[in-house]
Formats: structure tokens, sequence, C-alpha cells
């Protein structure tokens, strides 16, 4: 956490770091308001057709970016095998979460999808190969416990809604997992292929539960797409302004966003358990991410530079 105060501080004083901070809260309270209207929305509608009208209203939305090579490169994505997995990951991964926060307050769901990177850093050694020491794999434990704590499964509150949760945030892990391994792959080719996957996935199952909206209702559902895809590209411009390691503890903002949204517009109370669980998982998931930057700074000094 010294080293977190002191990055912040640093981070304060340089004006590329300070967009970049203020243009990634930006993007949580964003993705904050879309989950909250996912959440609104999925009490009169199913989650395949949210998933249909929001990933139609997506591709609209970046449909001008598929030109020239872009839309050949789409065609031809590399390793399509683990893109098909990422897809398919991908859908079940906000499958999961809309049918989660249909039947539970927004801050338990968001909470268990903060695990995620938790669950990575558990999974890369034997996904790929990176060499865990004994600082993060006790992260790694006090993050689970962090897990064990939210969910309270000594009381009725270990439901399935609970357990789609958590088959969502380890679906979410499995998405992020790939695009490390997929890191060579453009941005647009993953997020055209996740976004068409979802609508496919919608496609399928809108047509069992569907509801016809009305016109607001209409919008409202293709607004979840172009929040989420503003969203997406408000986080990469953050990255881009300031450095890694100053942005990403700013992502855990979401879940003060959520929280506070859901107290207001569904009078939603954290539990005291969900509290102690997200801080915890927050500061786990804080201390692996410093850990591996620093590992991969001391790897980086160590390796000889080519002649």
């Amino acid at each position: 956490m010294t080293e977190l105060r002191a990055r912040t501080l640093s981070a304060l004083s340089t004006p590329g770091a300070r967009a970049g901070i203020a243009v990634m809260l930006f993007a949580m309270f964003l993705f904050a308001v879309n989950d909250t209207l996912g959440k609104w929305l999925v009490a009169t509608y199913s989650a395949g057709q949210v998933l249909l009208v929001r990933s139609v209203a997506a591709l609209v939305v970046l449909a001008p970016f598929l030109r020239g090579a872009t839309a050949r490169a789409l065609l031809r994505p590399e390793r399509p095998g683990l893109q098909a997995l990422r897809v398919a990951v991908s859908t079940l991964e906000v499958f999961c979460f809309y049918v989660a926060v249909a039947y539970l307050p927004l801050a338990d769901v968001m909470t268990y999808w903060m695990a995620a990177p938790i669950y990575v850093a558990a999974l890369s050694p034997l996904v790929l190969g990176e060499r865990v020491g004994w600082r993060r794999w006790s992260a790694i434990a006090v993050g689970f416990l962090g897990v064990v704590i939210a969910l309270e499964p000594s009381r009725a509150s270990l439901s399935p809604a609970a357990a789609v949760s958590i088959v969502g945030s380890l679906a979410f892990a499995g998405m992020m997992l790939l695009s490390r391994v997929l890191r060579g792959t453009p941005d647009t080719t993953l997020v055209f292929w996740q976004t068409a996957g979802a609508g496919a996935a919608g496609l399928a199952l809108a047509p069992f539960a569907w509801v016809t909206p009305s016109g607001l209702d209409l919008g409202l559902l293709a607004l979840l797409g172009v929040l989420s895809m503003i969203g997406h590209v408000a986080v990469n411009r953050a990255f881009k302004l300031a450095d890694a390691a100053t942005i990403v503890p700013y992502q855990y903002t979401l879940l003060f966003f959520v929280a506070v949204l859901g107290y207001f517009v569904f009078g939603d109370v954290p539990r005291p358990a969900l509290v102690v669980g997200a801080a915890i998982i927050v500061g786990a998931g804080v201390y692996i991410f410093l850990r591996e930057r620093a590992v991969a700074r001391r790897d980086a000094a160590a390796t000889p530079a080519p002649p």
C-alpha cells in the first residue's frame, strides 16, 4: 500500500496522469450507469433479449471503424480456435451478469465480478506459464477469503443467483486470460467478435421470452450497447494517458458507484459481510497487480540487452 500511495501522489503531480485518472473514473461511472440500467431492464425483458438489442446497437456504433484493412482482418483473426473460445466465455459472462442482477443487488454482483483478477492470478501459472511467488499466492488466498465472506455460505444468501454470479465472474476471468494470450490481436477484432457472439446468443434466446418493448425501452436497451462501447473506449484512452500502475486501482471505484446507484435507484443497502468481503477483494486485487508490475520490472532489468 505504501507503493500505491507513492504512485498516487506522483501521478497527481503529472497532468497526463491526472487526465488518465479522470477518464478512468468517467469510464467506471459509465459502466455503473450501464449496469444499473441493465438491472432495471431485466426486470421486464429476458437476458437474451437484452443481449440481442444491446449487441446490435454496439455493432452499429462500431461499424464506422470497420473499414478497409480492419474489416479484412476480422475475417482472418489469429488463432481462430482461441478466438472462438474467448467469444464463448465472454458471452457466458455477460449472460450470467444479466441473470444475476435480475435477482441480486447490484453491489453483490459487482463484488463477485471484481474477484476476477484474483482468479486470473491463480490460473496464470497453469494457463500462461507465469511464475507466481509466495507473496502473490498469499494475496490470492486472502482474495478467496474475501469472496467467501461476501458470499456468506452459512446463510440463505448462498442462492442459485449467487452461484450464477460466481460462474459469470469465472467466465470473466477466462476472458481476461484469453485476452492476454491473444494480446497481438487488434482491439477492434476482439470487440467485434465478442459483441457479435453475444448478439448471436441473444438472437437464439430472445424468441423464447420475447416482450415487445415500447419506443422508450427500445432506446434504453440500445443505450446499453452504446454506453458499454463508450466505456471501453474511455478505459483504453485512460491507459494511453497514464501508467497502468496509476490507473488500475481506480477501476475498483466501480464498486462505489454501483453501491450508490443501487441504493438510490433500487433501495439496496449493502450487507456488512459484503462490505468487508469487497474491501478484502479490492485490497488483494490491488496488491496482486502491483506485485505483478514489480516482478515484471525486476525481470526486465535482469534481462541483458541484445548486442
